[in-house]
Formats: C-alpha cells, sequence, structure tokens
C-alpha cells in the first residue's frame, strides 16, 4: 500500500509498520466463513494502473504466476472487480472456459472463483480472490456473497486506517501447510500407525501442498526405486528423474485446484508402468502407488537435464501469453497487450514496439514515456545506427542494461536523449527466421536481469514477434481492402436538379473487410437514374464483380436504355462473364420534374418511401430474379411517386438482417426510424439510419444506404 510518498524519501523513517499480518487474517477468515480452499489478496501499488498479488492461501503461488501482477484492462476476474467495483462470480470450469479463456487454457480444472474489489468510497486498495472444489454448487449463495463483501469492506477500512495513520504493512508470507520433515513417527502420529503403513503392499506417501514428500513407506521407495531419504523434503517429480514430466506434474495441479481424486501412469523405465492415485484435502495430497497392468501407453518425455523444478510456471505464463495473443488481431491490439499486460507483469513501466523495414526502424506503438518524443527519435532510423534499439533488430540479439551508466558507456549518443528511465531490456522480435522489429522495455529504477528472467523476456519476445508479425500482415490486408473498396465506390455523390442525394457504406467486420454491396447515381441525360445491388461474398472477387456490375449499368443507362433494358442487359452480361455468384439489384429512373421514378427490382429488398406528410410505404412491388440466375428472365417496371418532400430510402440486405430478429419487424422498425427523422437534414438522417449498425463491433454484412428527396438539392 502506498500512501502517494515520493520515491526518493525513505519510507522507513516517517513510517511505522504494521503490527500484525493484516492481509493473512483477512483471507482466511473469509476463506474459513465461506468454506473457500484457497485465495489470495493484491494490493494496488500506489497509483500504478496494476494489481501486485501480496498474499496467497491454500495453493503454491506457482500456480497463479501468469498472474502474480496484472494491468486493471487486464481480462481476468480480479482485474475485472476492480474496475467495475463489483463481485465477480466464476460458477465453474465451463463459465470460466466461455468467460475467460486465457485462465482455462492455464487452468483447465473444475473449481469456482469469486473476485471482490477491496475499496472504500474514495480509494481501491486492491482485490481478493477465494475458490472452491469443483463441487461447489452453480451459483454464489446469499450467505457466502454477504461473508465475502463484509470481510473486503473490512479489510478496506483496515487498510484505509493504517493509510492514514501512516502506517505500511509488512511482507507477509503465503499461507501453506507448514509441515515439518521428520520421521515416520512424527509423521504419522504414533511408532505402530507408521508399523502398519510400512507393512502394506502398496506405497504410500505424503505430499504437502508445494508437492514435497513428508512421508514415505518402504513399499513406496522400493516402487519408485528412490531410498526414502532422497525423498523426504522433496518435490516428487524432483526426486523421481523419471516423473519430472509436465504432465505429471499437471495431474498434481489439477488434484489440489480440483479438491478430487486424481490419477495417471507412468513408466519406469525400463518397461515397469505404476498407477498413481492421489487423494487431495486442504493441507496435502496422499498418494497411493501400485504397479499397473496391461499398459501400452506411449512413453512420456524424458526428463532433460538441468530441468528445473518450477518449470511450470514458465509453461504457464507462456500459455497465458500465447491465449491473450491470439486475440490480437492489428498491431494496435499488440500494443495495447503488450502495455496492460506483459509490461505489468515483468515489472516495466514503459515500453516501445518497433517495426523493421526498409533497412530502418518504424515505432509502431509505446506505452509509459513521459515525453513521446523520446520515442519517435526511433521513427525513420537506419538499422545501422549506433543505438541499442537499432542494435537489436540488426543483430539479433537482445541487449540488457541494469543501469544508465552502463547504457551509456556503450552508447555515448543515449545522453542527448534521456527518457527519464533507469534500466532497459531491448529484444529483438524474430518471426519465421527473420526479425520484424524489437520490443524495448524500460524500468523506473536500476535492475539486475538474472539468467532466468532474461529467458523470460526473450521467450515472450518470441511470442510477442509472432503476433506482431501476423498482425502487420492483416494492417496491410486490411489497407488494401479499403483502398479497393474505395475505388470501386462513388468518391462523391453528383448533385441532380430537383434531388438531394445522402449515401452510406459499412463494410463487414469478418473477413477482409470487403463486399459487394454498391450504390451509384448517373447524372444521364434526360433522365438521371439510381441504383444499389448487393453481389454475394464478402471477399475480392465479390468486390471485383460488383465493380463490373456498377460500371455495367452506368454505361447502359447512359446510351439511354430503359429501365427494363438495364437490367436484363446486366443479367446477360453476369452470365455471360461466368461467374457463379449472384447480384440483388435496385433501379430508377428519376424523374423529379413530373415527381415520378420508374423502378424496376431484381431479388432486392424494397425500398421505403417517405411521403411529405411523414407517412412511409413500404414499395414491395413487382420485380424479376436474382441477376446471374435465368438468362432469359424478364424485370417487370413500376412507376413510384417522388413529389417534393418525398424520401426514398434504399437499402441492402445488411442494414435489416441480424441474427434472431424477423426481416418484417427489423423494415417495420427502418421505417419507422425514417417516419420520426425524415425531416431532418439528409445526411443527419442517413447517420442516425445506419448508427446501431456503425457503433456494432460485429457486422456479419456490409451495408449500403442511398437517401433521395425530392426537392431542390443542397447549394
Amino acid at each position: 500500500m502506498s500512501d502517494g510518498t515520493q520515491a526518493g524519501q525513505t519510507a522507513a523513517a516517517v513510517r511505522t509498520p504494521v503490527g500484525r499480518p493484516l492481509l493473512s487474517l483477512a483471507l482466511t477468515s473469509m476463506m474459513d466463513a465461506v468454506g473457500a480452499h484457497s485465495g489470495a489478496v493484491y494490493l494496488r501499488p500506489g497509483e500504478e494502473p496494476v494489481l501486485q498479488m501480496a498474499v496467497t492461501a491454500g495453493l503454491p503461488r506457482a500456480f497463479s504466476a501468469p498472474w502474480e501482477r496484472v494491468g486493471l484492462n487486464a481480462p481476468i476476474p480480479v482485474a475485472e472487480a476492480v474496475r467495475e467495483r463489483r463481485l465477480v462470480w466464476v460458477g465453474g470450469e465451463e463459465d470460466m472456459a466461455r468467460r475467460y479463456p486465457r485462465i482455462a487454457v492455464v487452468l483447465p480444472y473444475p473449481f469456482a472463483l469469486a473476485a471482490l474489489p477491496v475499496a472504500t468510497e474514495s480509494r481501491v486498495y486492491g482485490a481478493v480472490y477465494v475458490t472452491w472444489p469443483g463441487s461447489h454448487p452453480p451459483e454464489l449463495s446469499e450467505r457466502e456473497r454477504e461473508e465475502l463483501t463484509a470481510g473486503c469492506e473490512r479489510l478496506a477500512a483496515r487498510l484505509e486506517r493504517a493509510a492514514a495513520e501512516n502506517l505500511t504493512l509488512r511482507v507477509e508470507s503465503d499461507l501453506m501447510d507448514a509441515w515439518s520433515i521428520g520421521g515416520t513417527a512424527d509423521t504419522l502420529g504414533t511408532v505402530e500407525a507408521a508399523r502398519m503403513v510400512t507393512r502394506l503392499p502398496y506405497g504410500l506417501c505424503s505430499l504437502d501442498l508445494s508437492g514435497r514428500v513428508g512421508f514415505a513407506n518402504t513399499a513406496a521407495a522400493d516402487l519408485l526405486g528412490v531410498p526414502v531419504r532422497r525423498l523426504l523434503g522433496a518435490q516428487l517429480w524432483a526426486a523421481v528423474p523419471w516423473l519430472n514430466d509436465p504432465s505429471y506434474e499437471e495431474r498434481y495441479r489439477a488434484a489440489l485446484i480440483g479438491q478430487a481424486p486424481v490419477s495417471f501412469v507412468a513408466l519406469r523405465p525400463p518397461s515397469d508402468w505404476l498407477s498413481f492415485r492421489l487423494y487431495p484435502s486442504t493441507t496435502g495430497i496422499s498418494v497411493r502407488i501400485t504397479r499397473a497392468r496391461n499398459v501400452s501407453e506411449p512413453k512420456p518425455s524424458p526428463a532433460r537435464p538441468g530441468d528445473a523444478p518450477t518449470r511450470l510456471v514458465s509453461m504457464s505464463q507462456a500459455l497465458s501469453l500465447a491465449g491473450a495473443l491470439t486475440e490480437t488481431v492489428t498491431v494496435q491490439d499488440v500494443v495495447g497487450l503488450v502495455a496492460d499486460e506483459i509490461a505489468p507483469t515483468v515489472g516495466s513501466q514503459a515500453l516501445a514496439l518497433l517495426g523493421a523495414r526498409a533497412g530502418r526502424l518504424h515505432v509502431l506503438g509505446q506505452h509509459g514515456y513521459p515525453d513521446p518524443h523520446v520515442v519517435e527519435r526511433y521513427d525513420g532510423m537506419p538499422l545501422s545506427a549506433a543505438s541499442p534499439g537499432a542494435h537489436a533488430v540488426a543483430h539479433v540479439v537482445p541487449s540488457f542494461f541494469a543501469s544508465r551508466r552502463q547504457l551509456e558507456r556503450l552508447y555515448p549518443a543515449e545522453r542527448s536523449a534521456p527518457d527519464g528511465f533507469a534500466a532497459w531490456a531491448y529484444l529483438p522480435l524474430i518471426a519465421s527466421g527473420r526479425p520484424v522489429g524489437a520490443c524495448v522495455l524500460a524500468y523506473a529504477r536500476p535492475r539486475e536481469f538474472s539468467t532466468h528472467e532474461r529467458a523470460v523476456l526473450a521467450s515472450m519476445a518470441g511470442l510477442i514477434a509472432q503476433a506482431l508479425d501476423r498482425a502487420l500482415l492483416y494492417d496491410v490486408k486490411h489497407q488494401l481492402a479499403h483502398g479497393l473498396q474505395a475505388a470501386l465506390l462513388p468518391h462523391s455523390l453528383p448533385r441532380l436538379p430537383g434531388v438531394q442525394a445522402a449515401a452510406r457504406y459499412l463494410p463487414a467486420t469478418r473477413g477482409m473487410e470487403i463486399g459487394g454491396d454498391f450504390y451509384d447515381l448517373v447524372p444521364s441525360r434526360p433522365l438521371a437514374a439510381a441504383v444499389i445491388g448487393d453481389v454475394q461474398g464478402h471477399n475480392v472477387t465479390a468486390a471485383g464483380l460488383m465493380g463490373q456490375l456498377r460500371t455495367a449499368v452506368r454505361a447502359y443507362t447512359t446510351v439511354g436504355q430503359e429501365p427494363a433494358e438495364v437490367m436484363r442487359s446486366t443479367n446477360r452480361l453476369l452470365i455471360d462473364l461466368g461467374s457463379d455468384l449472384f447480384a440483388s439489384c435496385l433501379y430508377l429512373r428519376l424523374d423529379p420534374a413530373h415527381g415520378r421514378a420508374v423502378m424496376a427490382r431484381a431479388g432486392h429488398p424494397p425500398p421505403l418511401l417517405r411521403r411529405a406528410d411523414g407517412q412511409v410505404r413500404v414499395l414491395d412491388l413487382a420485380g424479376g430474379p436474382l441477376l446471374g440466375i435465368d438468362a432469359s428472365a424478364a424485370y417487370p417496371t413500376t412507376e413510384v411517386e417522388l413529389s417534393p418532400g418525398c424520401v426514398l430510402a434504399l437499402y441492402t440486405d445488411g442494414l435489416i438482417e441480424s441474427p434472431g430478429v424477423d426481416i418484417e419487424d427489423a423494415v417495420a422498425e427502418l421505417g419507422r426510424r425514417l417516419g420520426e427523422g425524415g425531416d431532418r437534414p439528409l445526411e443527419e438522417l442517413a447517420d442516425d439510419l445506419v448508427g446501431p449498425y456503425a457503433a456494432a463491433e460485429q457486422r456479419i454484412d456490409d451495408v449500403a444506404l442511398l437517401l433521395l428527396r425530392a426537392g431542390d438539392s443542397d447549394s
């Protein structure tokens, strides 16, 4: 907890430590009140937008390693509880997979979780989460909700009081089982009990919550092939070489988190299969070991020399990060993820992502720098420059600087552009064997980078590189798609005598965000024409065919063909092109001087007509089939009203089709909004009609809208 004092002050000189383990007592009190078997308290350090795990209970901290330090924007329950200042409940394995898939990837076990903010009306101090085994009911009871809420309120009040009294919190140890390692009699309670267990024909051993062996009988030692003295006090998978495999360690985690028995078989070289049955409780795990029969499973990957017992922590972090990065789409998504989740996890206060193209660096994004111009100096910098960022990309070698003095000794030019930070990691981003850029992590204080930390940062850089490479490709395709779409649609609508016009186009948000919807106004003489259509599909083929149809309609109109003949000619052209795609189309020959228009329709949604008195009518008139189906198809025409003040709304089906919504209801709703806003300026009316679709994050289809109002055109 921070009271906002400057980093340069000596905290010990002005603050007195709290005399008892406040966080541990509060956490265990809440867990006991609701029967939870694990939990943790997070605190917010000062005004940083992060949560730092302060104390855990019931499970090893390694299980939560990917979330030991998280950004407030991270999509995890404790961060969400703080952001929204409410209790977040996750009712089980399926609920977790649906709402928080990245946690489910790392912890795919049946358990329930509740997260709550620790906050007063004026300040958020942190958050608490507690978990139950998967046997917990899918809903949190009212009593449990009240107990947890009251516990967090009491903790927040105590933290507020400690801040007011200028007290700091002592560093508290995690609450794990403090089982001492001793002889069998001490472990089991009586000598006779120890003798009884020793006589059993199968192996028995006891593990604490960290996986350390507290007892093992003779049969267990014989089956494992390791003396009891080497087992005691060691993690089982570390003491037994052929059990040093993440798949076996994962079974131990599954038993502890799910609080349910778990079984697995393992091969003791060269050919003996053993069966392990794990019986968990809130204090540890009892393991029964027997010989397995008729086993034909593949041999697990052998343990490698130097494998550390903490290997699962790195694997969990990698799984969590990989899951997060698969959700990124654009370069800015990658920048945001690294800033909100990865940088806080590794303790970095600022970052910059640099791309490499044509022998130069380009700034893709930055976060946390007080002066953005410090990062912008990299933009356009040649890779041959004497700069740590350029060196990391050009030589594909990470660089770590524990202090400014160390940085300036190797790169004297850095003295001229101080960024306000004291330690840096320059990580090359390599994808498909080539450098795509660099990630710069900056730290507020000097920092020695250990061998393990350098390896973790290098691994993270590899994952970031893959996501960045994919995002760069997406951004290029995105720009190409929008450029193609813009080239195929009218850049502006021509002014027509006696008619005002406004148009809108929204691409689908799936695929390449390019489609076959089109519209056009053709200022031909003596009468102008309007057209709207929709080619099947949302890809380059559909867009290309759309451009051909729009050009054809404009050409047939310019040479003076009547509406019915324009549709027949366009239909034959589409069939002659040999395309497998169909298209709908609505064509209008405009005659505002006589207050009318002539309409031909080919399978297109009917237009809406709003009269000057505000009444709206659906012009569901006769028409022909979709273009591209029948070469002999006819397209009858109908005369429609276009008197002064009338508004015609031509649209594609993307404006009225939504999952679970009836088409007729959607058309009626569109007509209602047209009737209510039809007197507004046409541009405002167009924005209003497409507004709900423009704001939607997901659009399954393109949306095109063309509005025509009879009367004097805008000046």
